[in-house]
């Protein structure tokens, strides 16, 4: 990971600023929701014990049945098309029984299905027989008393309810009704008038095929929403609120208020902020389908905790865009027991458009300084990579592939050497090491020059003290030691010369002028002088069949490919083959020489082209000694070349080459 990207990475850290903040403004709406909540559960509590109070006409508790408010006529006809609306809270009755109830201005209306597969039918006149028969029980009860009735039929139509038993004032001893059946069971539909003012109502239904008792019917009061105790309630509940009152099953009976969703004095949220805090901060939001108005009966979880005695709120989502809805269900006590169930709803948008206010300024804040913050650090991160890559660079200009260093700073200097930091005393201690190392690499390269130099005289003294003590009379057992001694006078010569040769070389191939020369001759023409001296040796050179012309001096490379020639020559067996190539590259050419025989070191690897560096045999006493000067000279040819020498093992291990990569040398301006 470079260092731009790590401080990139301590950049992005700064994101823990605006997460704490989004933590602690989450924190603060749910405090003020759960504020809220408290306050309109506590008003929800004083509504509920005013109903009771003031005696408001609750229900008792126990079941019911309820009758739904409509708005347009219901046509008696036997079939279930005007019930639609009304089929999903529809009551059950008996185990095979569907009722429904509805109400408007001119009566009490009644929809009942039985299923019956197999329809045992009776006519109704004929007394006991029509009891046996699948028929539906209706008991209708008011101040007076219950009345019971029964409706039956063996065919589709309009049928008549008959009372059985003694009449009972206020209730009729017949009425109309409808009666449809098909495969699946039979359905009975009537109307009763309003002005039966009924209490109680029954309903049974008999099906022959399974038995029971014939005249079984579950008779309970009669609810329905009651506008007296709305407007008792709108004027208990308080502003802005909607109230609605719930029997213990949670039917509707009485609504007061609507929720207030227009815009307030702090404006309409926008899309973008509604889906803030829809999706940042309001994550306890209830679905708001459970919570329709227009519905008669509520059954969610929250009504049925708050019926079985626990007050409770809850926050759902508002139908119009950035608003949310609280609402508090608490029970209605009487005498102990559960009247019902008081629900208030309050529609809030400065919960949303505060919270939002805040996120919204506390993420541009932390955005805002998070940008500065992480431009801040990425200049600097750039500014010191920058930096640091030039003392790379310096580093790399003043140290060749040999190790030497030619101390080629920029404007003579080490950079940055003047800079007051961290980087500019590290630029300092690497100019004070590089000279130190750049000097004492000088001294050693001219070490060779100047211990031939210094050597030749006490080689001279040593070798005519030798001479004279040939002319002394020696004992003969001092003759052996005497010959020792001109051996190592004569190695030591032998070395001082060859010091001096390649010092001579030195500045030779540094003072070589370079000339515009066909490459491909220049080999050619060196593998034709090298074929008497291979001998049994198989020589191979190949060409590139196009000429390759370069600016380079030949003689220096002539030199080289000598020196190349003798190291591999030496190494080859005697059956043995050699391999001189020539090949085009990139701004210039390569030579590579390959021969057969041992592998290279590893240990030797990058030390072959240094002076004074052989891997041959250790020369026996009167040979003359093998200084490995040879690759040292490739080196400094193809370095005055711009290029590099470089040995490896071939691949199929049969041997090693040595390649001499040249470019081009500079052409001089008259």
């Amino acid at each position: 990971m470079t260092l731009r990207h790590k401080l990139l990475l301590v950049a992005l850290c700064t994101l823990a600023l605006p997460v704490a903040g989004w933590l602690y403004v989450r924190q603060m709406e749910a405090l003020l929701r759960e504020g809220q909540a408290q306050a309109l559960i506590a008003s929800a509590r004083a509504v509920a014990r005013s109903l009771v109070v003031t005696h408001a006409g609750l229900p008792q508790g126990g079941a019911a049945w309820y009758a739904e408010q409509v708005l347009n006529p219901i046509t008696v006809d036997g079939y279930g098309d005007d019930w639609a609306p009304l089929t999903p809270w529809s009551q059950p009755f008996g185990t095979r029984g569907k009722l429904l109830l509805a109400e408007d201005a001119s009566g009490l209306y009644l929809y009942a299905e039985v299923r019956d597969t197999r329809r045992t039918r009776a006519d109704a006149q004929d007394g006991a027989n029509a009891q046996a028969a699948d028929h539906l029980n209706l008991v209708l009860g008011n101040a007076a008393g219950t009345q019971r009735y029964l409706l039956e039929s063996d065919a589709p139509g309009a049928i008549t309810a008959r009372a059985l038993g003694p009449a009972v004032a206020g209730l009729p001893a017949e009425f109309p009704a409808q009666w449809q059946e098909d495969g699946s069971g039979f359905r009975v539909e009537l109307r009763l008038p309003r002005s039966l003012r009924l209490q109680t109502l029954g309903i049974g239904a008999y099906v022959a095929e399974a038995g029971g008792d014939r005249m079984a019917a579950e008779t309970r009061p009669l609810l329905a929403y009651s506008n007296g105790l709305s407007r008792e309630l709108e004027s208990l509940a308080p502003d802005h609120v909607q109230a609605r009152v719930l029997s213990p099953q949670g039917w509707l009976l009485a609504r007061s208020g609507r929720l207030d969703t227009a815009p307030g004095a702090h404006g309409q949220p926008g899309w973008f902020a509604s889906l803030v805090y829809r999706s940042l901060l309001a994550t306890r939001l209830e679905d708001a389908n459970l919570w329709a108005e227009d519905v008669p009966r509520l059954d969610t979880p929250e009504v049925l905790r708050a019926r079985a005695g626990q007050p409770v709120s809850v926050w759902r989502s508002g139908e119009e865009r950035g608003s949310v809805v609280l609402s508090a269900a608490v029970p209605i006590e009487q005498n102990g027991q559960l009247a019902g169930v008081l629900l208030l709803e309050q529609a809030s948008r400065a919960v949303p458009l505060l919270a939002n206010r805040a996120l919204l300024g506390l993420l541009l804040t932390s955005f805002g300084v998070l940008l500065v913050a992480g431009a801040i650090l990425l200049l600097f991160a750039t500014r010191l990579s920058l930096r640091l890559g030039r003392l790379r660079n310096a580093a790399e200009r003043a140290q060749l592939s040999d190790g030497r260093l030619d101390g080629l700073f920029e404007c003579g200097r080490f950079p940055m050497t003047d800079a007051p930091d961290e980087i500019g005393d590290l630029a300092r201690s690497f100019e004070r090491l590089f000279e130190a190392v750049g000097g004492y690499t000088d001294y050693l390269r001219t070490l060779a020059s100047k211990l031939s130099h210094e050597l030749n005289t006490p080689l001279a003294i040593v070798k005519s003290s030798l001479d004279n003590l040939e002319h002394a009379e020696l004992p003969p057992d001092a003759q052996p030691y005497l010959a020792r001694a001109r051996d190592g006078v004569a190695r030591l010569g032998a070395l001082v010369r060859a010091m001096s040769e390649a010092s001579r070389m030195e500045r030779a191939i540094a003072a070589a002028e370079p000339e515009d020369v066909d490459l491909r001759e220049v080999v050619r023409g060196c593998a034709e002088a090298y074929r008497p001296l291979a001998g049994a040796r198989r020589l191979d050179c190949v060409l590139p069949d196009a000429p390759l012309h370069l600016h380079c001096a030949p003689e220096p490379i002539a030199q080289a490919l000598d020196k190349l020639f003798d190291n591999a020559l030496s190494f080859t067996p005697p059956d043995g083959w050699l391999r001189l190539s020539l090949r085009a590259v990139d701004g210039g050419a390569e030579i590579e020489l390959a021969n057969q025989g041992p592998p290279l070191p590893a240990a030797m690897a990058g030390r072959l082209f240094d002076s004074l560096v052989s891997l041959r045999d250790k020369a026996t006493p009167g040979d003359a000694p093998h200084l490995g000067l040879g690759l040292y000279v490739v080196r400094l040819v193809a370095e005055r070349h711009g290029g590099e020498a470089s040995a490896r093992n071939l691949d199929d291990g049969s041997g090693v080459a040595f390649r001499l990569r040249l470019h081009a040398m500079p052409r001089q301006r008259l």
